[in-house]
């Protein structure tokens, strides 16, 4: 690939890697500062928020990944912000928006920041931030409506609006979010923080201008996305030609709770063309498992790069490669005011059954599905400081395994690539008690390598308050490849081992909790790679001293057998070649 990484006319190739290296710098800067100056959990423990580095026309120049989606996400929110002000910007302005429709939101707690730059009175770039906020109104705290049939019951929503001018705070703006938001002070730190990221982002690119020249630095911002592009194609046209197809399923869209969602696409290669045809997949949905393009078109950016080079660089480039085609009308192009809130669940299917059609052309980069995504938001009055509270937390599983390595355990999947909050945190800020966090043992499918595992977390709710969640693969779980197995779907049950005992489905709102009542969340585990059979017995008696597969699940599912003899399990090799000769 070293044909693609020239310089442009003008600039010397040294300059050109150190400006390519500072910019991927300013972005990390950014994100550091963005996660230390969090108000709340979601932004400084779990880390639900990116930050980019975007050219005058809107377009991506740099991205640090920390969630994928926003590559598509940050050129749709700043051309809506182009088609309404262009020609108006000045030095110190901000703006915000939060519109899946108007912008590229996934959906309306995910609020942009955008600010222009300017480089001795030119206007040569924007830095941009997009952050989840922990509530922003509508029915239920957190904002995730599960019932919501339309957007207007998903809350506040925001198209492009000035919120700085020249440096000046439009205070209106913060009155109305504020009065729209059950934490109103954790919202607006989290706008403030990001307002403080992007500035920090301006400074260091006119820092860069000033070092190098505008005109170099700007040569480099286009140089940068034909350098991507010619690299991912350049890898795709190494790839058979054809045409690939794959689909997958979601437990439901929240209301029609025995209909799964279906997402299908159809892959054509030829050359160094690729183009992606989800026109199969089911019509919008009533509830919000619906999603919109640019979050379609960032899916299959993340699932092509996860083929091809995780160290390439992330801007616009990349978006111009895949050729893609969505029906109107379908979960995957909704027509407006479709609800969209909890969009992460249909994101994973796109993304797992993109990987499944691509693994066709290239079997050797086939893996496992992963756990999907899940959060829970609890809502309620603080028993500390009497205040709205809104406990939002972010959870994954297992991911699949791959063709020389077992799933990661307790791990988020894919695009969700957030942290899962830490217990001291959870107790010490909200009204809970998290009374157990471990891993779900034979959760994770089996194979020649093995799903990770999906965790369990069981809590003790210390005041009344209302419950929400948004996950996937409860009835449909993780997929195995290549002879691998399913893992084990997920579950949420509220007060278990009582008579009043309910599972709830994957998608729900607005359950009462009262104090100490307790529930339970078991995370899916992903699926296995290759036959179980063919796993090495040593590696099986390893995980049963680990506490990740039962002896049972050694015999029945592997065929290994094992003794347990001084407190630790062995192999019995004798029973074992009899167990695994006898299916052969």
């Amino acid at each position: 690939m070293t044909n693609n990484t020239q310089a442009p006319k003008g600039v010397d190739p040294v300059t050109f890697q150190v400006i390519k290296a500072s910019l991927s710098g300013i972005v990390q800067e950014m994100q550091n500062s963005l996660f230390r100056t969090g108000y709340s959990t979601i932004i400084r423990e779990s880390q639900d928020a990116s930050c980019a580095l975007l050219n005058a026309e809107g377009e991506v120049v740099s991205q640090h990944v920390v969630l994928p989606l926003h590559v598509g996400a940050f050129p749709a929110c700043t051309a809506a912000l182009l088609r309404t002000y262009r020609g108006t910007f000045q030095e110190g302005d901000a703006f915000l928006i939060n519109h899946p429709y108007e912008g590229g939101s996934p959906h309306a707690p995910d609020m942009a920041v955008i600010t222009p730059v300017f480089a001795q009175g030119r206007h040569v770039a924007f830095c941009a931030t997009i952050a989840h906020k922990s509530d922003i109104g509508g029915p239920v705290p957190g904002s995730c409506f599960a019932l919501a049939k339309e957007i207007f019951a998903e809350g506040l929503h925001l198209p492009a609006l000035r919120y700085v001018r020249a440096g000046q705070v439009n205070a209106e703006i913060e009155y109305i979010i504020a009065a729209n938001s059950r934490t109103p002070e954790l919202v607006l730190g989290d706008i403030r923080g990001q307002l403080g990221s992007d500035r920090l982002g301006e400074q260091r690119i006119a820092e860069l201008c000033a070092k190098y020249g505008q005109d170099q630095v700007l040569l480099c911002f286009d140089q940068l996305m034909r350098v991507s592009e010619a690299s991912l194609r350049e890898y795709i046209a190494q790839w058979p030609d054809g045409r690939f197809e794959a689909e997958r399923a979601l437990d439901n869209d929240g209301i029609t709770l025995g209909n799964p969602v279906r997402i299908h696409v159809v892959v054509e290669k030829k050359g160094d063309r690729i183009s992606f045809d989800y026109s199969g997949s089911a019509d919008q949905t009533q509830g919000p498992a619906n999603i919109r393009p640019p979050l379609v078109q960032a899916s299959i950016v993340y699932c092509l790069i996860c083929l091809t080079d995780p160290h390439v660089h992330i801007n616009s480039g990349l978006l111009k490669v895949p050729d893609t085609t969505l029906r109107e009308g379908s979960v995957l192009n909704p027509r407006f005011p479709a609800s969209v809130n909890t969009y992460n669940p249909t994101v994973h299917a796109v993304v797992e059954a993109t990987l499944d059609a691509l693994a066709q052309m290239v079997p050797g980069r086939a893996r496992g599905d992963g756990c999907g995504s899940r959060s829970i938001v609890i809502g309620g009055r603080s028993t500390r400081a009497g205040k709205g509270y809104v406990q939002y937390e972010i959870f994954g599983g297992g991911t699949g395994a791959r063709p020389n390595k077992d799933g990661l355990s307790g791990a988020c999947a894919h695009q969700s690539n957030s942290r899962i909050a830490a217990v001291e945190i959870i107790e010490s800020e909200f009204p809970t008690l998290v009374k157990r966090f471990d891993l779900v043992r034979d959760s994770g499918g089996p194979g020649q390598f093995r799903g990770g595992l999906g965790i369990h977390r069981e809590y003790e709710n210390l005041a009344e308050a209302r419950f929400n969640i948004r996950s996937t693969k409860h009835i449909y779980p993780a997929l195995g490849v290549h002879g691998g197995q399913s893992g084990m779907p997920g579950k949420l049950t509220m007060k278990p081992g009582t008579k009043d005992e309910k599972v709830l489905p994957s998608r729900y709102s607005d359950y009462p909790l009262g104090e100490h009542d307790v529930f339970k969340l078991e995370t899916p585990g992903g699926g296995g790679f290759g036959d179980p059979f063919k796993r090495d017995p040593r590696l099986v008696v390893s995980d049963v001293n680990e506490g990740y597969v039962s002896s049972a699940g050694a015999a029945s599912d592997y065929g290994v057998v094992v003794l347990e003899k001084n407190g630790e399990w062995v192999l019995d090799e004798a029973s074992t070649s009899e167990h695994r000769g006898a299916r052969t």
